[in-house]
């Protein structure tokens, strides 16, 4: 890390290495949060992907910035001890010759302790959200043969599916 802030995009198109927040949700009956992301989205448009994520901003704590996105995203308020961060996963997609996404993930999972039909997607970032049954997901994960996911490395899966499944077997 050199401290430096820098626009998201001036980041994306120097291909300079920043932080962002990965937060998975699950709930206590085996399904996982998925987003589908925006139609506009720079990227990866209408291909589902974590339930939250985003950029940290100047300044901000990864833990702020996760519990804000969070907000933003899908309309629930949690507290930081809601949230257990897993591991920081390297990232590194060029997109195109202005548009390089390396990152570096912080990846947090949390229990869904709210009802779905209490989410509120934010419009600009989000297209839905659903509940999939782990089992369902980690298959499809596998099918490329109709692939809807963003296509973060199989490894990067399996370690949040794992720590998932870990706590739900502790549950």
């Amino acid at each position: 890390m050199t401290n430096t802030t820098a626009m998201k995009s001036e980041a994306h198109k120097n291909g300079w290495f920043h932080q962002t927040v990965h937060i998975w949700f699950y709930t206590s009956d085996g399904k996982i949060l998925l987003q589908q992301r925006g139609k506009h989205k720079d990227v990866y448009p209408l291909l589902w992907d974590v339930s939250v994520a985003g950029h940290i901003g100047a300044g901000e704590s990864i833990l702020t910035s996760a519990v804000r996105e969070i907000q933003e995203e899908i309309g629930l308020k949690i507290l930081p001890a809601d949230i257990e961060k897993i591991g920081i996963f390297k990232s590194v997609k060029n997109h195109s010759e202005s548009l390089k996404d390396y990152e570096f993930h912080h990846t947090f999972i949390a229990e869904l302790k709210s009802p779905f039909s209490a989410l509120q997607k934010q419009d600009s970032e989000v297209e839905a959200l659903k509940l999939e049954s782990i089992k369902h997901f980690s298959k499809a994960l596998r099918d490329t043969s109709n692939y809807k996911y963003v296509p973060h490395a199989i490894s990067y899966y399996e370690t949040i599916l794992e720590e998932i499944s870990n706590r739900l077997n502790s549950i």
